[in-house]
C-alpha cells in the first residue's frame, strides 16, 4: 500500500504534465483561458436571455465569479485539481434558470470560440468540455426520474 500512496503523486504529476503538453499543442495557455472567460462573460451579460439571469445572481460579485471561472477552466484544461467549487449547488435555485438556457449558453460559447480560439482543436476541446458540463448541469438541475417511469409512459 505504501508504494501505492507514493505512486499517486507521481501519477497526478504525470497527468498534469500531459495535460499541459496537450493544451500547449492546441494553443491553450493561462492567458487564453483568462481571455476566453473575460470575452465570454462580457457576451453573456449582453445576451438578452442569459444576461438578466446571470446578472441577477451575480450582481456585485462579478469580479469574484470571473476569478472562479478562470480557476475552473484552468483546472479543467490543465488538470490541476485546483478548483474546489460545487457547480450544481451554485446553480441550484437560480431565479429564472430554465433548461432552454443551456443551448443558448453553448451557442454563445461556440461563437466566442469561433472568434478567439487559437486553433480548431482548441475550439473542439473547449466545446466538448462545455457540452459535457451543460449536459451534467441540465440533468442535475432539471431531470426528474419519475418522468422515465414506464407506468407513466403507458398512461
Amino acid at each position: 500500500m505504501n508504494n501505492e500512496l507514493q505512486g499517486r503523486p507521481a501519477h497526478v504529476a504525470a497527468l498534469r504534465e500531459r495535460a499541459e503538453r496537450e493544451m500547449q499543442a492546441i494553443g491553450i495557455d493561462e492567458a487564453f483561458v483568462s481571455h476566453l472567460v473575460d470575452t465570454f462573460y462580457a457576451r453573456v451579460l449582453a445576451h438578452p436571455d442569459l444576461g438578466p439571469v446571470f446578472d441577477a445572481r451575480l450582481a456585485g460579485r462579478w469580479p469574484e465569479h470571473m476569478e472562479k471561472m478562470k480557476g475552473f477552466w484552468s483546472a479543467v484544461a490543465f488538470r490541476t485539481g485546483a478548483y474546489g467549487g460545487k457547480p450544481v449547488q451554485a446553480h441550484t435555485g437560480v431565479a429564472n434558470m430554465t433548461p432552454d438556457l443551456f443551448p443558448k449558453w453553448l451557442e454563445l460559447f461556440s461563437a466566442t470560440l469561433d472568434d478567439i480560439a487559437p486553433t480548431l482543436e482548441a475550439k473542439a476541446w473547449f466545446m466538448a468540455t462545455a457540452e459535457r458540463i451543460a449536459r451534467s448541469l441540465t440533468l442535475s438541475l432539471f431531470y426528474n426520474p419519475a418522468l422515465d417511469d414506464p407506468a407513466l409512459k403507458r398512461a
